[in-house]
């Protein structure tokens, strides 16, 4: 390629570069920004009924009242979910006596006991339920793994973030859920 073609196509092409590594980046970090300053909350009701989670307790609507509540759809063969996990932990022990519980939903196949296991060896101790055993008004059945829906103390569907959700940007969330009383 001649040194004037490469001129004349080098600017478009950086541009268009650019412009792709700011459009993924918008995408990914995005929702987060926005959970975290509380822009564009939404208005989707969150439904629950009874389920059991993976220690046996006995998770009710009633005990997610008022509650601001995360729900993280993971797989333990997903790293990105494997990553968030621990800042999970680290906001819902901080926060759990505020009224923040999280709610992990494993999509993983098979024997829950492998959750379970692989759960004890990262030391989370969120409630944990297996997707097929919950009825979360279908929020759960998503594509994209990573996915958490974070829930304001009035039931509603406040955020949604696709992919990684990073601890930092769920603890200016959840902190400020909290505060809205």
């Amino acid at each position: 390629m001649g040194t004037s073609v490469w001129n004349r196509i080098k600017r478009p092409l950086e541009f268009l570069i650019w412009a792709g590594v700011l459009s993924f980046v918008a995408l990914r970090f995005g929702p987060q920004v926005t959970a975290a300053f509380g822009v564009g909350s939404g208005d989707e009701e969150f439904s629950a009924n009874a389920f059991r989670t993976l220690d046996g307790s006995l998770l009710t609507p009633e005990e997610l009242e008022g509650k601001v509540v995360l729900v993280n759809a993971w797989a333990t063969w997903c790293p990105p979910c494997v990553i968030e996990m621990p800042g999970f932990q680290r906001v819902y022990d901080d926060y759990k006596d505020q009224g923040f519980i999280v709610l992990g939903v494993s999509r993983d196949q098979g024997d829950p006991a492998r959750v379970k296991a692989f759960l004890e060896k990262k030391g989370i101790t969120y409630p944990v339920a297996m997707a097929r055993d919950v009825d979360l008004g279908g929020i759960t059945d998503v594509q994209t793994l990573p996915t958490s829906y974070l829930i304001g103390r009035d039931g509603t569907i406040r955020h949604r973030v696709e992919g990684l959700y990073a601890g930092p940007a769920l603890r200016m969330a959840v902190k400020r859920l909290l505060s809205e009383g």
